[in-house]
């Protein structure tokens, strides 16, 4: 079994500098809005949202590469709702994933966030085994004339 490790270490307040296994770093900032100093980076919870946009979107784009489709742009929105009160756990998640390309197939760009949410994506199985997650997608075609026909 593979080992993932990561580091964290607090700056001050409720800052903290996240250090990854594979040398990268990143700030994460719990402070309210009322901080005079202001937020440095994302909350941990939306590193959670972050990390499941990113690593669903890897696994769509690289699907659709390997079904020859022609990926020119992929977006993941993501919306979750929280708890009110402590644990603030997700309650739900919502991840709208849009999708640009000549020509792109629709059923095959919904058969790659299918394959991705139950297959691929670690952080989307297990994240899902805690919260319902929705998915929707939108398909853009840029067409020869350079203009875009949208498909939901």
């Amino acid at each position: 079994m593979a080992a993932t490790t990561s580091k964290v270490k607090w700056v001050s307040g409720l800052r903290f500098i996240g250090a990854s296994g594979s040398g990268h770093g990143v700030i994460m900032d719990g402070s309210q809005s009322d901080d005079p100093d202001g937020s440095l980076g994302p909350s941990p919870m939306e590193m959670l949202l972050l990390g499941l946009g990113g690593c669903s979107g890897i696994d769509v784009v690289h699907i659709l590469e390997r079904m020859r489709q022609p990926v020119e742009d992929c977006q993941v929105e993501l919306s979750a709702e929280r708890a009110a009160e402590p644990p603030r756990v997700f309650t739900s998640i919502r991840a709208l994933y849009t999708v640009t390309g000549a020509g792109l197939s629709e059923s095959r760009v919904a058969e790659a966030v299918r394959l991705s949410a139950d297959k691929y994506c670690s952080a989307s199985v297990m994240l899902g085994k805690a919260v319902t997650i929705t998915r929707e997608i939108k398909v853009i075609d840029t067409n020869a004339s350079g203009e875009a026909d949208a498909a939901e």
